[in-house]
């Protein structure tokens, strides 16, 4: 059955997302693990990490302020220290926080005060022997210095938290799903709308505020960003919108990050103006193969190394190494953040791979620069991993090339949707002086290094569980299996 994507009123007619249900099952969650471990309690900073144990939330304008920090201890219940009035505010409308454990209190505010490590380290301690929990060290998943000082001071061995937090929010429940689910239901309408404005003279701030009108209109509580790249912007990668203008024949690819009831997106999409050259036409179908290549392989017992040697070497698109070279032919957890686990990549997935499972949630997206030397592609789906593969959940089409903008029309009919963004390449004599030595497309991409070869997909897959460092670029049979994801069969189709 199909995940399920809902409106977002709550109906009585109708079972929807329970959110009683969602708190109750992220903190049972939290509580096992936490009981598996030989930490006495966890103490966090972490915006996600706080929402996930207590369901407050105060605005992303506090997320990068370290100001809030909740506590818990092993065996007892969630503490919320967080920011004056909205410590009352979660007394009236939080009563799963009970009344006393929703209580004011700061941080240093990145160092602007003084005196408030000291005084935060006192409220941890007084919990702690309250819970008899001294002689256990504390999980931490990110501190200001001066509060790890402090705690210290106070006789409190800190220790990491952070791992523990991401092992638990890993895997989904079924309200995690639905949620995520309906983020990525969000970004479809933003594609659709962005696809019928794009045009040339549209800049990419002005793409940024649409997308952004679209998503708080349809509910989204946040949009983190919209990376709007275009033209000879695309190659290399510069991870940031501008101001620039599209013009005609140009590529772009957006990825749109944004928050619904704290569930993220992380969701690329790639597209030409007006036309598309053969350059930016083959590599987008690269980019595609390596992308279904990985997809087709995702499973419960899989593992991220086995997936991430399908991919591409650095050095064969352009690249010295991995590390300069990371997060374009990449996967991450989607969640309450993005970049969580599993991390997909050839840089640190083949030496320490990570077992798929059921119920992870994440995005799978992959690059490559065309032979022009400055167009290049970018495709990214977000999938559940289901009992026997996946579900794809980002909907807006991209098993092909979409050409956005107005069709042109010549004296002799509809203009070539395929064809090269300079006049003269497409007409018989400009395209013979080109094809003469000395003329000619540049077939080097910008980053250095030729590139012709296709990607294969048709050799043997690592059996699951085997060393993903025996296949540095084993990919799936090109015929698809039932246990293949859902988008499977366009691609299947396209071929």
């Amino acid at each position: 059955m199909a995940i399920h994507t809902f409106g977002p009123a709550a109906v009585d007619w109708e079972e929807r997302v329970d959110l009683g249900r969602l708190r109750q099952e992220r903190l049972a969650r939290l509580r096992a693990a936490l009981e598996a471990s030989d930490l006495g309690g966890v103490l966090a900073f972490d915006f996600a990490n706080i929402r996930y144990m207590t369901a407050t939330h105060i605005g992303t304008w506090a997320m990068d302020k370290l100001n809030r920090f909740c506590l818990l201890p092993r065996g007892g219940e969630p503490i919320m220290w967080d920011f004056g009035s909205a410590a009352r505010h979660h007394k009236l409308y939080n009563p799963w926080l009970g009344e006393e454990r929703s209580r004011p209190g700061i941080s240093t505010l990145r160092g602007s005060v003084k005196g408030r490590a000291e005084a935060v380290a006192a409220k941890i301690r007084a919990e702690l022997e309250e819970h008899d929990l001294m002689d256990a060290p504390l999980g931490v998943d990110m501190i200001e210095l001066p509060v790890l000082f402090a705690l210290q001071a106070e006789g409190i061995e800190v220790v990491d938290g952070q791992a523990l937090m991401q092992d638990v929010r890993k895997i989904k429940s079924r309200d995690e799903i639905t949620l995520l689910n309906m983020s990525a239901m969000m970004v479809d309408a933003a594609y659709d709308e962005l696809y019928r404005a794009m045009r040339p003279g549209l800049r990419e701030n002005e793409a940024v505020g649409l997308v952004s009108k679209v998503l708080y209109d349809l509910g989204s509580e946040y949009v983190e960003a919209v990376n709007a790249i275009s033209g000879e912007r695309c190659n290399p990668h510069p991870h940031v919108f501008s101001d620039r203008v599209l013009r005609p024949g140009d590529p772009v690819y957006y990825d749109i990050l944004h928050s619904y009831m704290g569930y993220r997106t992380c969701y690329y999409r790639c597209f030409t103006i007006g036309y598309a050259s053969h350059a930016m036409k083959d590599a987008y179908k690269r980019c595609r193969e390596y992308l279904d290549a990985a997809i087709s392989l995702v499973r419960p017992g899989r593992t991220t190394g086995e997936i991430a040697a399908v991919w591409p070497k650095a050095q064969e698109f352009g690249f010295r190494d991995e590390m300069a070279a990371f997060a374009l032919q990449y996967g991450h957890g989607v969640g309450l953040s993005i970049w969580e686990k599993p991390i997909f990549s050839r840089l640190v997935s083949l030496e320490h791979p990570e077992t798929l499972e059921e119920g992870m949630v994440f995005a799978l997206e992959t690059y490559w620069p065309a032979a022009d030397g400055w167009s290049a592609a970018r495709i990214e789906e977000e999938l559940v991993v289901t009992a026997d593969g996946c579900e794809v959940i980002t909907k807006f089409p991209a098993e092909e090339l979409l050409v956005a903008g107005r069709k042109y029309w010549t004296a002799g009919g509809a203009l070539n949707s395929l064809r090269e963004s300079q006049s003269h390449l497409n007409t018989r004599l400009g395209a013979t002086q080109e094809s003469q030595p000395g003329g000619g497309i540049p077939s080097t991409p910008r980053n250095g290094r030729r590139s012709t070869s296709r990607p294969s997909v048709s050799r043997p897959v690592p059996a699951s569980g085997s060393s993903s460092k025996t296949s540095s670029r084993s990919a799936p049979s090109a015929t698809p299996s039932r246990s293949c994801c859902r988008t499977r069969s366009n691609s299947a189709r396209r071929a």
